[in-house]
């Protein structure tokens, strides 16, 4: 055990965990002020709800020795978190307390199912929100993790690059926020203009999260090394980018320099230096930065033209933006940071892995979903009322308000 890599892993885990408070705040800002309360519920609650399904069954399903040698699913050997020791285990990292290491992971099975709940704000019944987050952590995330991440796993085995989840948190989280706005139809507008009734908040919640994805990707490389402090410059860089290259489309297009879409602007980055944090130099975040940026605002403007009330644009921010970070991280991967080359090094076949993990992602959670939310809905029922709509969930279904006046 390393004592450095250790201490560095804690922080790492803490500052991944202050992710899921910045998210409630960046998604409560951004809807209307009677429904903020139910917004930053859906954070809050899904990383309580996580917290147990992860040390009951969820670890062990992710990460827990290959069942039968096909690289799909975990086995029942770290059930109740059992044999998941204070030692390390080689197989996950050499130098960190297997116990840290499943805790790390925790925070990122957390944060992505939270992320979905920006699809289908201002109009899901709390007890469909529970089911769904206990459904979806199992049967969508645990696979998919197992397939990236675990020994055995089919996509890592193949080679498939992620260094910090663009396949496994962004693609996986923003597939199946589409699907599930789909489902549920559009909120009922009553006239209103759907407009964030509170900016400063969204503001102050991407910056904690562009402060939590520091954790979140050099984190990932699980030791205190010259690839960890790669993984952060990167995540800056490509972030800082993104921003302006969000903003700048934005301009173009309406000509306004908007500051809800810098704060948007920032999380496609982060979403799509994700898989590449560990792989590509500052160059590579630049282009990175410059190209998601007006990608993921062109996806917001399909989005509106096609009239699917996604209702926090977590496609085009997560899912858009992990698809390109992926495939991005196939063209700009250097050996000398990762070890494996990408096209820009001579490495075609890299791409078509890439690409094929895309695809693998895409289509498994896409399906799961719609067969999870279309069970809830039957059991449950997805909506509220419209009447609780029309009131707003915050005090319809919470029976409190986020303001006095």
């Amino acid at each position: 055990m390393n004592s450095g890599d250790t201490a560095w892993l804690l922080v790492a885990t803490a500052l991944v965990m202050v992710m899921l408070p910045g998210l409630a705040f960046f998604y409560g800002g951004l809807v209307r002020r009677k429904n903020v309360l139910s917004t930053i519920a859906h954070s809050v609650f899904g990383l309580a709800i996580v917290s147990i399904i992860w040390v009951l069954w969820g670890f062990s399903l992710a990460f827990g020795p290959d069942v039968n040698g096909l690289g799909l699913i975990g086995g029942p050997d770290f059930l109740g978190f059992s044999n998941v020791g204070l030692e390390p285990d080689p197989r996950y990292a050499a130098t960190i307390p297997l116990v840290l290491f499943a805790s790390f992971q925790l925070m990122f099975a957390a944060i992505t199912p939270a992320l979905i709940t920006g699809a289908f704000a201002e109009r899901k019944r709390f007890a469909a929100f529970v089911i769904f987050t206990i459904l979806w952590s199992t049967i969508v995330y645990a696979p998919i993790a197992h397939w990236v991440w675990a020994p055995g796993g089919w996509l890592r085995t193949m080679g498939a690059l992620d260094y910090a989840g663009g396949t496994v948190v962004h693609i996986s989280s923003g597939v199946s926020a589409l699907v599930a706005a789909l489902v549920i139809g559009r909120r009922q507008t009553n006239g209103d203009r759907m407009e964030p009734h509170d900016v400063p908040l969204t503001i102050l919640g991407a910056g904690l999260l562009w402060f939590g994805w520091f954790g979140f990707n050099a984190g990932s490389a699980l030791a205190a090394t010259g690839q960890a402090a790669n993984a952060l410059l990167v995540t800056n860089t490509a972030a800082g980018t993104a921003t302006l290259s969000f903003v700048l489309a934005g301009y173009l297009h309406r000509r306004k320099v908007s500051v809800v879409g810098a704060a948007i602007g920032a999380v496609a980055g982060l979403v799509a230096i994700t898989p590449a944090s560990g792989f590509v130099t500052a160059g590579g975040a630049l282009v990175i930065g410059a190209i998601v940026g007006p990608l993921s605002y062109s996806a917001m403007l399909l989005r509106e033209r096609l009239q699917i009330d996604d209702a926090l644009d977590v496609f085009a921010c997560h899912g858009v933006g992990g698809m390109f970070g992926a495939i991005a991280t196939g063209v700009l991967a250097v050996g000398a940071i990762g070890g494996v080359s990408g096209a820009i090094e001579g490495n075609l076949g890299q791409v078509g892995t890439q690409l094929v993990a895309v695809a693998a992602t895409v289509s498994f959670a896409a399906v799961a979903t719609f067969v999870i939310v279309k069970v809830v809905d039957l059991v449950l029922g997805l909506r509220v009322p419209a009447s609780q709509e029309e009131m707003g969930l915050d005090l319809s279904v919470h029976g409190e308000t986020a303001y006095s006046a």
